[in-house]
């Protein structure tokens, strides 16, 4: 199983943690990550550029000129494509849709893979915890000078915590998530990853649950109905 060092806030090293191998001793499997990463950005992605259609453009109701006898081509309406000021032929709309679809199992085991890969390169560590004299934004930037963290960080918390946002809000170096909130572009970006050392279990017992099998109330209810006409 992996081992990580255990670090407090002081920054100094007070031993190692043993992490789940099925979390965190995973094998990387570079395709998979980057089917995962193209999937998150595409799914973040919105469809801003909009032109109008013929359809869309006001006016235009009445034919221009009559359709022979001016020596002219015949037209229809000055809001046409080829006149100016006229609708946009094949332009971008606002309904175009990027997102892509990707199993949950899937995605988790990307997750699962670059955390692995941070484990393997010493960017990531375990604080044992964080226990501030004020709520403040200078103590977050002593944590972080104190800690072997490279350039750019990502601290997970156990839980919700508005304070610790608060304080690593003004620090462009860090980003608090919770575990059910990680992602792989998360990860990805950033230099080292922070986990407290009580966001270990909570992060396990988020994708435990999620990998439990939902009861099949279908196939119940179906089979109690068959039952009940019997």
């Amino acid at each position: 199983m992996p081992n990580v060092s255990v670090y407090n806030q002081d920054g100094k090293a007070t031993g190692t943690l043993e992490l789940p191998a099925a979390y965190f001793g995973v094998k990387v499997n570079a395709a998979l990550v980057h089917e995962a990463m193209v999937a998150q950005e595409a799914n973040r992605r919105h469809a801003i550029a909009n032109v109008k259609t013929r359809g869309n453009v006001s006016g235009g109701g009445k034919k221009p000129w009559k359709q022979k006898g001016t020596g002219r081509a015949r037209q229809g309406s000055i809001r046409s494509p080829q006149w100016v000021g006229g609708g946009i032929t094949f332009g971008p709309t606002s309904e175009r849709n990027f997102s892509k679809k990707m199993n949950r199992k899937a995605r988790q085991k990307a997750l699962f893979m670059v955390l692995s890969d941070k484990v393997a390169n010493d960017g990531l560590l375990v604080l044992e915890s964080f226990t501030p004299p004020a709520t403040k934004t200078k103590w977050m930037a002593t944590l972080l000078a104190a800690l072997p963290v490279r350039r750019t960080a990502l601290y997970v918390t156990a839980g919700s915590n508005p304070e610790l946002i608060r304080m690593a809000r003004n620090v462009k170096q860090v980003q608090v998530v919770t575990p059910n909130s990680l992602s792989v572009m998360d990860v990805l970006r950033v230099g080292s990853v922070i986990f407290e050392k009580e966001a270990i279990p909570a992060f396990a017992q988020v994708y435990r649950a999620a990998h439990v099998s939902k009861p099949k109330t279908a196939t119940a209810t179906a089979t109690a109905r068959r039952a009940k006409r019997s």
